[in-house]
């Protein structure tokens, strides 16, 4: 399958699952996510804000807070195509940008600079088993992961993992991925 292909059937499977399926993957990735050894090592987590059809990441984001962690989300930069991290205290300093995606408002938290996030939760649409994903295709996160030396994990559903996705020379996989 080419990368299209498998960015629709992904798509076409988070669109349609049940609510049901839906809460018990959500329950069953951050149960494993604030379980790993990751996690516990970790003092800042990076990751978004999850969109309608991606696994709902404000659990974790209030788990990370209440764990005493600092959690940092991205705002994109359509433009350059690349992500900015800002430290999120309260999803008040959230604002609604371009197709309705909610991103840090810059006026209301500050920047964090890629060498403070320890582990960084890749989104994706299809990953494969060496950690190889598809994403959304604007390839912001393999430009920020091309010079991100700490730790880097997916949450995904079995049905997101494949044998093999399409590789371009500037694809970087991730190294952890929790699957329910």
């Amino acid at each position: 399958m080419i990368k299209a292909e498998l960015r629709a059937s992904s798509i076409e499977f988070l669109k349609n699952i049940s609510d049901e399926d839906r809460y018990i993957t959500e329950q069953s990735l951050k149960h494993q996510f604030v379980s790993h050894f990751l996690w516990e090592q970790a003092s800042t987590i990076g990751i978004t804000i999850s969109q309608a059809i991606e696994w709902d990441t404000k659990p974790i984001i209030k788990a990370a807070w209440e764990a005493g962690k600092t959690v940092c989300v991205p705002k994109c930069s359509p433009k350059a195509k690349t992500l900015t991290f800002y430290k999120l205290d309260s999803f008040e300093q959230l604002e609604v940008v371009y197709y309705n995606l909610l991103e840090p408002n810059p006026d209301l938290t500050s920047p964090v600079g890629k060498e403070e996030i320890n582990l960084l939760v890749v989104p994706g649409l299809t990953f494969d088993k060496q950690g190889y994903r598809i994403g959304f295709g604007g390839g912001y996160y393999d430009r920020y992961l091309a010079d991100f030396s700490n730790s880097t994990i997916s949450l995904i559903h079995s049905k997101q993992l494949v044998d093999r996705v399409p590789r371009e020379l500037f694809d970087i996989p991730v190294e952890h991925t929790i699957i329910a």
